[in-house]
């Protein structure tokens, strides 16, 4: 299995995962352009995807969809609550009939040789989900967007090879910054945003010895920096209650504005 950033961060995300037989992206928040782009460094064209996972409605995860699904016609995964959102937002344009496929939390579907286990996540969405990729004894996960993490999130991500996991915002430089106070409670609150320190957090949780790379996503423009991100979440692994060291792990930023390093698993 393979996993890359194509782009990460509160104004865009989209990222790819494959397989020997599979490709897939989650989420399509930036342009058709720089999808393409990506896609290409990858050595695939947006005809290489068969289909397109979408955690939630908001912008910076659905930008692209209207012009890659009408481009492509690649199938659409998500759940009954998105779809309807999407739909009723005009940003999209008329998409192609029967692109659509409903999925449910906790029912793995498949895609060729990939199975995919959406889980539900705490954001202020119609019905978000994070996403668990199993193919043979690899696995990946996806978790961003979430206010908060609970025992369900965990056993989700437990026994991964490689994990994306938000690290969105430093809580002070959030409630000192320039954002109006219901968009700081709303982004601190348990249906918004992991800080930094909640994300390291949540990977002591998930630490163990065949975990081969994590990256940390959706990084906010205005109230985190990626040497922030990365040296909180690191110091919650080194001293946090388990037997591990940051150094001991492959952890690393996504960029909002580059393609990532590819883990290969």
């Amino acid at each position: 299995m393979r996993l890359c950033s194509i782009a990460s961060g509160s104004s865009g995300n989209c990222i790819y995962v494959g397989s020997e037989r599979a490709h897939v992206l989650v989420d399509v928040g930036i342009s058709g352009k720089r999808i393409e782009q990506g896609l290409n460094s990858l050595d695939l064209t947006g005809k290489d995807i068969d289909g397109i996972l979408i955690t939630h409605e908001h912008s910076d995860h659905i930008k692209g969809l209207g012009v890659i699904a009408r481009r492509y016609q690649v199938p659409i995964y998500t759940t009954g609550g998105t779809v309807d959102a999407m739909q009723r937002s005009s940003s999209l344009g008329k998409m192609p009939e029967g692109i659509f496929h409903e999925i449910r939390e906790d029912e793995p579907f498949t895609i060729k040789d990939l199975t995919i286990n959406p889980f539900t996540t705490p954001h202020d969405a119609a019905q978000p989900v994070g996403y668990r990729f199993e193919c043979g004894s690899q696995s990946v996960g996806i978790a961003t967007d979430l206010g908060k993490y609970t025992e369900y999130i965990v056993e989700h991500l437990q026994n991964l090879d490689a994990l994306l996991l938000e690290a969105n915002h430093d809580i002070r430089m959030l409630q000192v910054g320039k954002y109006p106070y219901y968009l700081k409670q709303r982004i601190l609150g348990d249906r918004g945003h992991l800080s930094n320190e909640n994300a390291g957090r949540l990977l002591c949780r998930l630490l163990h010895d065949n975990l081969k790379a994590v990256f940390l996503g959706h990084l906010s423009q205005e109230n985190n920096y990626e040497e922030l991100a990365y040296e909180t979440v690191c110091s919650e692994v080194t001293l946090g209650d388990n037997p591990y060291k940051s150094r001991d792990f492959k952890i690393q930023v996504a960029k909002r504005d580059c393609i990532s390093e590819v883990i290969t698993v």
